[in-house]
């Protein structure tokens, strides 16, 4: 065997390695979804209870205090197809499968992306499991990580013909921009960034006329335009009014956003990436492709420009980063100089992604009988009664003190369906849910959701403070509501002359409000 045999040997070997430890990764990775009912994801729950909603209305089960309210909105992924899969699944079922698909979506469409550039997968499919429970996915963001496994997909089928004729391009990108800005607005932008910041390392490679570059950007834009006009004569909208930017953490996101759970793993896996990326990139032997430049410096520059509040819609600089962690790799080239540095790498990236998979297992795991405890609670409530989730913690929405905690805090909306009950905390914001409250009890609803902190609500009721600002739905809680849920750290009761408890778990306790005339 000549030497050139045997390192062709060697590299064919280490491939079929990183393929089975690829492939055993990623069972692993979608498992978790697989081995609970309710996935333990702060917003994910009030999802599923938002589906409750939307699948029984004109039933003879649906809920007396809401009402679809359909309109030209973006971000309806799971509003449209959850409800049409449950009839067949059932609401539980269809949501969780929903999950899975969109997480299937994400890994598959970091392959596609990595296919058409390079034409083999060799870093993004694990990157996508190292970054698959990332802070806005374990959060609950489905919509948003449906959306961005679509634009992967969208940018790769853009990539695959972008030297075709401008008809192709328009018909391929037309029909990416439709879906996408029915699954989720950012994720459009995301799909929209990276093909601006590719076309303009195109014509700057290329040296492009400037009206050949005005006739590109006009078939990549057009699309989008015409949608979003048509979605602003139709009076959609794009969330609500409501921009706030500041630069406190846009430093730490980048350290935090590898687990939603855990600060310290996520620090962690962070750092080690980091280091072993810059390793690499010091003894050449990983470097970004030309294209890959342009695009990591475009989405650099937009993660520090974009806002953390934006259309009211919070967070929205940190899901930058997902994409960045999803995209780039498929511009990333890596030559690995023997075994030992091959194995290593593998070795890295188990280490990441199993840490993160043992946290989320660990939560979810924990979660199922919580989850169970608070549905069994919900015997106690009379039907058509009114709710109000209040929090033992100072109101951080997430805890950001114990992110373990933040998993709890909408379980009691499924009391929209278990009890056929009102709960002030659904998600029922205008321009981003198709459910609104009817108006006889409008002025109780919490429409972005956010529990009210305790030491607020015994406030009030012991006439201590004024309303907080926004917060005109509990002036007066302790008449408006039946029963209170207070989630988080376990507490005694803080009102007991005007709360009786009914049930008690380790991480919520319900309380019926004894209620004052």
């Amino acid at each position: 065997m000549t030497a050139e045999d045997f390192v062709a040997r060697t590299a064919r070997s280490d491939r079929s390695v990183a393929t089975v430890v690829f492939a055993l990764l990623a069972v692993a990775s979608f498992l978790p979804t697989l081995l609970v009912p309710i996935p333990a994801m702060g917003d994910y729950v009030n999802h599923l209870a938002r589906m409750y909603l939307l699948t029984e209305m004109g039933t003879a089960n649906a809920n007396p205090y809401y009402q679809a309210a359909w309109a030209f909105y973006p971000n309806l992924a799971m509003d449209l197809v959850v409800p049409q899969m449950a009839r067949l699944l059932g609401v539980e079922n269809a949501t969780r499968l929903f999950l899975l698909f969109s997480q299937i979506l994400v890994v598959g469409g970091a392959l596609a992306l990595e296919w058409v550039v390079k034409g083999r997968v060799h870093l993004a499919g694990f990157a996508a499991l190292m970054f698959l429970y990332c802070l806005p996915f374990s959060w609950g963001f489905t919509n948003f990580e449906c959306g961005l496994g679509i634009a992967l997909w969208g940018i790769a089928a853009y990539l695959a013909i972008a030297g075709r004729s401008a008809p192709v391009r328009l018909a391929v990108n037309a029909a990416s921009v439709m879906v996408l800005l029915a699954a989720h607005f950012f994720a459009l932008g995301v799909y929209g960034a990276t093909l601006g910041f590719y076309e303009l390392w195109r014509a700057f490679d290329r040296k492009c006329s400037v009206r050949e570059i005005a006739l590109r950007f006009l078939t990549l834009a057009t699309p989008a335009v015409v949608l979003l006009a048509t979605m602003k004569l139709a009076h959609g909208s794009v969330g609500n009014e409501g921009t706030l930017w500041y630069f406190d953490c846009k430093l730490l996101w980048p350290f935090f956003i590898v687990n939603g759970y855990s600060m310290a793993v996520s620090g962690a896996s962070a750092i080690v990436l980091l280091v072993a990326v810059y390793i690499a990139a010091r003894c050449r032997a990983l470097k970004l492709m030309p294209a890959g430049i342009w695009i990591a410096a475009g989405f650099a520059l937009l993660y520090l420009a974009i806002p953390p509040r934006l259309f009211n819609t919070a967070y929205a600089d940190i899901r930058v980063l997902p994409a960045i962690a999803l995209i780039l790799p498929a511009f990333g080239l890596l030559s690995l100089p023997d075994r030992r540095w091959t194995m290593a790498a593998l070795v890295i990236v188990c280490g990441i992604t199993l840490a993160n998979l043992g946290v989320v297992l660990n939560v979810w795991l924990s979660y199922r009988s919580e989850y169970a405890a608070v549905i069994k609670s919900l015997q106690h409530i009379d039907r058509g009664s009114k709710i109000l989730i209040g929090t033992s913690a100072e109101g951080e929405d997430p805890p950001f003190e114990d992110l373990t905690q933040f998993p709890i805090y909408y379980a009691p909306t499924l009391a929209v369906h278990y009890a056929n009950a009102f709960v002030a905390n659904v998600f029922t914001e205008t321009g981003k849910q198709p459910i609104q409250v009817r108006d006889d009890v409008r002025r109780l609803s919490i429409p972005n959701g956010t529990p009210v902190p305790v030491r607020w609500l015994s406030a009030i009721f012991e006439g201590k403070t004024a309303v907080p600002e926004g917060r005109a739905a509990i002036r007066t809680w302790y008449r408006d509501y039946d029963y209170l849920y207070l989630v988080g750290p376990a507490m005694a009761n803080p009102l007991p002359d005007l709360l009786e408890e009914l049930d008690r778990s380790g991480r919520f306790a319900l309380y019926k409000i004894r209620r004052a005339p």
